[in-house]
């Protein structure tokens, strides 16, 4: 699927499908579009994967669009200024966090939501117990807010992020918590009681803002 990715300051990506392409992306994200797209409201996994999705936070449903005409042309971006990253899914699954999933089209492209691997990283990471996930061969847009910092872990390499500057990472990195020592940290430091852990190998997406701190974002 053709594409191109502008802007500076709040990008957005052109995406040119050819008549029966089809794809996901997040909800409220669609800018504008030829008569040819139809777009519907669709949940990932179906009954099942809706109880999961309301868990993560993410919204139940996705916006599914389909080019029912030849040489169509759709607009996206998201609600918050903010940089837009590709990622590969030849290179291995990809977890996002909230608000951060943009689009993903491919084949067999999957969205489901996966279950933080640590108690620790579920109930005080900032991304929370459930998280979605895209595996498949394809193509997945991801959004941060801000400008995006890459990170490439080495095996058994750690870095610890503030929350809410976590915005994507690959799915087989550790994730988990780590507490802020020190009364004084902890009370006036600003970045709450815990820290989030991630330990490689593989890559991962911080974005500059927190995730909201510039306004409310829309629903999803």
């Amino acid at each position: 699927m053709d594409y191109r990715i502008s802007g500076e300051i709040a990008q957005q990506v052109e995406i040119h499908p050819q008549q029966g392409d089809a794809f996901w992306c997040s909800r409220g994200s669609l800018m504008a579009f030829t008569d040819g797209i139809y777009w519907t409201l669709k949940v990932p996994g179906g009954v099942g994967g809706a109880v999961r999705r309301s868990l993560s936070g993410e919204g139940i449903a996705l916006t599914r669009v389909e080019a029912r005409k030849p040489d169509q042309k759709l607009l996206l971006a998201s609600s918050q200024p903010g940089h837009i990253a590709v990622w590969d899914l030849a290179d291995g699954p990809v977890v996002t966090t909230r608000g951060s999933f943009l689009a993903a089209w491919g084949e067999d492209v999957d969205i489901s939501v996966t279950v933080a691997r640590r108690a620790g990283a579920a109930l005080f990471g900032g991304a929370g117990l459930f998280l979605q996930q895209v595996s498949g061969k394809g193509t997945v847009l991801i959004h941060g807010s801000g400008d995006f910092s890459e990170q490439l872990l080495a095996p058994g390499e750690e870095i610890l992020v503030s929350t809410g500057h976590l915005a994507a990472f690959g799915g087989s990195i550790d994730y988990d918590i780590r507490g802020v020592s020190g009364c004084r940290k902890m009370l006036f430091g600003g970045e709450g009681l815990f820290m989030t852990s991630l330990r490689g190998p593989g890559r991962v997406l911080l974005q500059t803002l927190k995730r909201g701190r510039l306004g409310t974002q829309a629903p999803q």
